[in-house]
């Protein structure tokens, strides 16, 4: 492998969780998604986003999820919403998102260590 990072550039990503409190249907979005609304507790409170996360999950499920979000990139206009984090998943055989989320639950805003 040879794009190693140091460990301050991994220190530099902010990687949170929080739980999804509200969740709807985005068609606006070019490529079907959902626009997601997120507690990550603290300072940063509740913060919205849209995730292409429209195959494995229905806006219902997700509401009471835990997930693991980058904070810290600028806030990004996507159609009538400014994404303000990025939701984290891995792609699976089929090229569809399953969220990455924490094992138990943890406090909203909890930092990835």
């Amino acid at each position: 492998m040879d794009n190693f990072i140091s460990w301050e550039d991994f220190e530099k990503v902010e990687l949170k969780v929080g739980t999804v409190i509200k969740a709807e249907e985005f068609p606006e979005a070019r490529r079907p998604a959902y626009k997601v609304w997120v507690d990550f507790g603290g300072d940063l409170g509740i913060k919205k986003s849209s995730a292409q996360i429209t195959v494995h999950y229905t806006p219902d499920e997700l509401i009471g999820k835990q997930i693991v979000a980058v904070v810290n990139f600028p806030a990004k206009q996507i159609g009538p919403i400014k994404s303000e984090f990025l939701l984290t998943g891995f792609y699976d055989k089929n090229g569809d998102v399953v969220i990455a989320q924490p094992e138990r639950p943890v406090p909203n805003g909890s930092k990835l260590v």
